[in-house]
Formats: structure tokens, C-alpha cells, sequence
């Protein structure tokens, strides 16, 4: 059985569609991350870097549990215990996982910066805005060269498209419109009505935060609170 510790964002919802395509059984323990519940030590023994999700499988590879942090590790985890979603070949292994660290290291660090100081930011900063912004469009423009001749990211539909997928779904936040990028939107359309990945975005929908944000939950996300020694 596996033991999911997540919270409806994009880095979330990339685990709950891999976990929905690959049909197992996985019980959701939320992490308010608005709340402060990262910073729980229970969760840091899970997860010492206080970001979710993470996963404690039970029935680890020896037998034993274990548990994993950071998306990308769990995606590949996953996807190499069930076979599914990443190559067994070396060649169109490497494909999903250059695609994969794409996302890990450009995707979403930069697509979250454009979130940040488009929205989240206490005041405008204008050179933060344009330079995460148009970086953003940079990789929206990288993602449409890739797939303007390929139906997926890497051969087969893969880990690679499960992990990039949820940080294009708040594209307007981002300052950037998929009609702009031809391939990503006939990409994105895709993915988005398979029912698997209908259902994975559903995950804890109910949990998503309405309104502007608390003091206290923009002290848990973004104040001095994440730098305090643990």
C-alpha cells in the first residue's frame, strides 16, 4: 500500500496522475502547506527538504518500507516498480529522463517564479515580473519545438508529459496563452482528457485555497518561517 503526503499543486498532481494511469491503490494524507503542516516533524522525517509530496511505499523493494521525497524521484520510482510510463530500453529511457530533468530543473522553477511574482508577491517588482515571465515564454517556446513534430515529449506518452503537464495548467498566471504555442496546446489537450488524468487533478480539489492569502499562510509559504533551522 502506498501512503501519498501531497496537496493539490502542480507538483502534487503530477503524482496523483501517475498514480491514476497506473491504476493502484494509494491512500491521500493532505499537507496544508497554507497551514504550516511541511514544517510538522513527522513530515520532515518523510520529507527533510519540507516540500510534499511524498510517498512511503510499504511494501518496498526489499519488503521493507521507504519512503521518497522530491516529484521527480517518486515519478521514476513508480514508473520503474510498475514498468509502465518509462522505457526499458537505454535509448528511449534517456528520452524521458532529459525531458523529465527539464522539467525538474526549468519547467517548474521558473514557471513557479512567474506564479510568485505575478500573484504572490507583496509588492510589483517589474524586473522580476518581465524576467520570469519572459522566461516562461522562453520554455513555453522550447516545449512547441520539441512537440511540433512528435505526438509526446519522449516517444510514448511518459513520465515526462505526467510531470510537465500540471505547471502548464495555470498558463494565464504565468502570463502566456497556449494559443501562442500551437503544439503545446494540441499537446495539452490532449493529456488533459485522458480520464486518468481527469481524475488525478481532482485530488483534494476541495482542499484548494479560495480568496487572497492570510497573513499567517504568507508567512508559512513565504516568510522567514522557511528558513528556520529544523
Amino acid at each position: 500500500m502506498l501512503d501519498l503526503y501531497t496537496w493539490p499543486t502542480p507538483n502534487g498532481h503530477k503524482v496523483h496522475i501517475l498514480l491514476e494511469e497506473l491504476g493502484v491503490d494509494y491512500d491521500v494524507i493532505p499537507i496544508d502547506i497554507w497551514a504550516g503542516e511541511q514544517f510538522s516533524p513527522d513530515f520532515l522525517r518523510i520529507s527533510p527538504n519540507n516540500k510534499m509530496p511524498a510517498l512511503v511505499d510499504r511494501d518496498g523493494p526489499d519488503g521493507a518500507p521507504i519512503s521518497i521525497f522530491e516529484s521527480g524521484a517518486i515519478l521514476l520510482y513508480l514508473a520503474e516498480k510498475h514498468r509502465r510510463f518509462l522505457p526499458q530500453d537505454a535509448r528511449g529511457r534517456w528520452e524521458v529522463v532529459q525531458w523529465l530533468m527539464f522539467q525538474m530543473s526549468g519547467v517548474g522553477p521558473f514557471l513557479g517564479q512567474a506564479h510568485h511574482f505575478r500573484g504572490y508577491a507583496p509588492e510589483k517588482i517589474a524586473y522580476a515580473v518581465d524576467r520570469y515571465t519572459n522566461e516562461a515564454s522562453r520554455i513555453y517556446r522550447v516545449l512547441d519545438g520539441r512537440l511540433a513534430d512528435r505526438e509526446y515529449l519522449a516517444g510514448e506518452y511518459s513520465i515526462a508529459d505526467i510531470a510537465t503537464f500540471p505547471w502548464l495548467r495555470p498558463h494565464e498566471r504565468q502570463g502566456q496563452s497556449l494559443s501562442d504555442f500551437p503544439s503545446v496546446e494540441r499537446w495539452f489537450r490532449a493529456i488533459e482528457r485522458r480520464p486518468a488524468v481527469e481524475r488525478g487533478v481532482q485530488v483534494l480539489a476541495d482542499r484548494r485555497r479560495a480568496g487572497p492569502l492570510s497573513a499567517q499562510a504568507r508567512e508559512n509559504m513565504f516568510g522567514a518561517k522557511q528558513y528556520a533551522s529544523r
